[in-house]
């Protein structure tokens, strides 16, 4: 490994929201090791996805480009094998590439650029949730159950597939400290929770107790209030005419809570396994999601809006001994992820995109708290 080059770990949650956790403003969120990582870390402030979806969020931030770049509008789209990724750029800079967790990838390609792939992916990867255009009478995938049903489960299959993804990628990070392979690790964990549906464990549901869970600032609208999007989005998700009482909102605002507890006890899983490995001090920790919640936020839940709930995703680069830990104001979003780990991962010296990218270098950011004032970022949907 060169003396420059960082090992780098993206810890990556689903549809976690940047306003649920205590380092943007939350009071009681319990999840200390992203704390933690914020305390001894920089923090963007206002970091957005680039499509509040699952796999075209995912597809812009691999890649560099906006979705409509590379078609991919739905969580049923091919990303193209033939654009490379950061896990692409980052073997070329001498960097292993590891992904343990969910991506949404469909078709062949299963690792665009990875060298391994610790788990399966959690969603079909072949093309069973491609949509019949020409059938009639749609229903959507998701109704007024998801949230009747929330709260306390004994297990999940969101669950069971997590702690596989924190077990394969500890196991790794273990192989990586005594490997021969003097090349520096490129670990992407991927985990599907806080995502709905809206269940934790008793034992992250008692983590709230006494504790009171904010309500929604601003409830379901009423009639003739709503944008036309929104009650596009009600009626996707089943929730047009649903009447939700408080109390069922309530259940599952804290269910999502206990989720955040539990995505908090993986990434002290990782952490530990850095500083048990040797490998905490070499490593750059990079804390994100695809996109934000709603969470009951003007009536609407899971995503697919523009409102800030929605498009806002926390930020969190730690690296204590490279970048004074602090807060960064400016705008910044997934798309800057692929050149940012370019150029940590070559000093800087980094500009060999094989086309341009819609994102930009974050170092200047991490070395200064600020860089370029005038910043547009683009989503799209």
């Amino acid at each position: 490994m060169s003396k420059t080059q960082p090992h780098i770990l993206f810890i990556q949650t689903d549809q976690l929201a940047a306003n649920v956790l205590k380092t943007y403003g939350d009071k009681v969120c319990q999840a200390p090791n992203i704390d933690w990582l914020a305390e001894t870390g920089v923090v963007f402030d206002t970091a957005y996805c680039n499509f509040p979806l699952c796999a075209p969020s995912r597809f812009s931030m691999a890649t560099g480009l906006l979705a409509s770049k590379i078609g991919a509008y739905d969580n049923t789209a091919e990303m193209p094998a033939s654009i490379p990724t950061y896990a692409h750029y980052m073997r070329d800079l001498g960097y292993q590439t590891c992904l343990s967790g969910k991506m949404h990838f469909v078709g062949p390609d299963q690792l665009h650029g990875f060298e391994k792939r610790l788990t399966s992916d959690l969603y079909p990867s072949d093309f069973e949730w491609t949509a019949d255009w020409e059938a009639t009478g749609f229903k959507g995938a998701t109704d007024i159950r998801m949230l009747t049903r929330s709260g306390i489960c004994a297990r999940s299959v969101q669950i069971d597939y997590d702690d596989e993804v924190t077990h394969r990628a500890v196991r790794e990070i273990y192989d990586v400290a005594r490997s021969a392979d003097e090349r520096p690790m490129f670990m992407h964990v991927s985990y599907t929770h806080p995502h709905d549906p809206y269940l934790c464990t008793r034992d992250h549901w008692d983590r709230y107790d006494g504790l009171d869970i904010p309500s929604p600032r601003v409830g379901l609208l009423g009639e003739g209030e709503a944008d036309p999007h929104s009650l596009r989005v009600l009626k996707q998700h089943g929730l047009a005419d649903a009447d939700v009482p408080q109390d069922v909102v309530m259940r599952a605002r804290r269910a999502y809570y206990g989720s955040v507890s539990y995505i908090d006890d993986q990434v002290g899983a990782l952490l530990e396994a850095l500083q048990a490995s040797g490998l905490a001090d070499s490593t750059v920790i990079i804390f994100s999601s695809d996109h934000g919640e709603m969470l009951g936020e003007r009536g609407l839940w899971l995503k697919k809006t523009f409102f800030e709930q929605a498009l806002r995703v926390p930020l969190i680069i730690h690296a204590p001994d490279r970048f004074k830990p602090g807060r960064v104001r400016e705008f910044a979003s997934l798309l800057d992820l692929l050149p940012t780990c370019a150029s940590l991962g070559s000093d800087g010296a980094w500009d060999e995109a094989v086309e341009p990218l819609d994102g930009g270098d974050l170092t200047a950011y991490l070395e200064t708290g600020t860089a370029e004032p005038e910043r547009t970022i683009y989503a799209e949907l």
